[in-house]
């Protein structure tokens, strides 16, 4: 009991320290639309977590890889806790990642993921919100390929809408749905199970 009690502590310090005095706001209010077209805001994600990852569709390697984990996450989040979860996917590449493109995208991975895309001073706004870091070359032609270089992490949001902890690639998924798991079981507010 001791050891569970400890754990216990640790994540309420890493979830406290994200909400601190001096702390730069990991979060925000955002207005996007999503794989069907419709307004998306972080209204939205209110009511259960929220786990966010910022990618594009393009990505050869490392946004599939981390979406794999992501729904193997979303699986035993679910399995563990019920649906208390979004799953949220939020382009850096609008120009490129229509709400048609990231539906299709996104189906390859886990039925349950929500994906976001908008203008670019949108994506911008948001992606500086979570402080995340994304770049595409300056000098592009149209129709020219490209790679975007961006942060590559796991949001996880509480219930109401505050950061809680950035889930990094060193964790697998089994650990980081642990790390999830056991965020939902110290929530002592009310939480969207349906």
């Amino acid at each position: 009991m001791a050891e569970y009690e400890k754990a216990r502590m640790e994540r309420k310090r890493v979830a406290d320290a994200a909400k601190g005095a001096g702390k730069p706001k990991v979060g925000g209010h955002f207005d996007l639309v999503d794989q069907d077209g419709k307004r998306f805001t972080s209204e939205d994600m209110k009511g259960k977590y929220a786990l966010v990852y910022f990618g594009f569709t393009h990505c050869p390697d490392i946004c599939p890889e981390e979406l794999d984990k992501m729904a193997t996450m979303i699986d035993l989040v679910r399995s563990s806790s019920g649906s208390v979860m979004r799953p949220v996917f939020i382009t850096c590449d609008p120009a490129r990642d229509s709400p048609a493109v990231i539906k299709s995208y996104l189906a390859e991975f886990h039925p349950a993921l929500i994906g976001l895309t908008g203008t670019w001073d949108q994506v911008k706004a948001v992606c500086k919100a979570y402080r995340v870091y994304f770049s595409t070359p300056p000098t592009l032609k149209p129709g020219q390929d490209y790679l975007v270089d961006h942060s590559i992490y796991f949001y996880l949001m509480d219930p109401q809408g505050d950061f809680v902890e950035a889930i990094g690639r060193q964790y697998s998924a089994e650990r980081a749905a642990d790390i999830i798991s056991s965020h939902i079981g110290d929530w002592k507010g009310e939480l969207d199970r349906t």
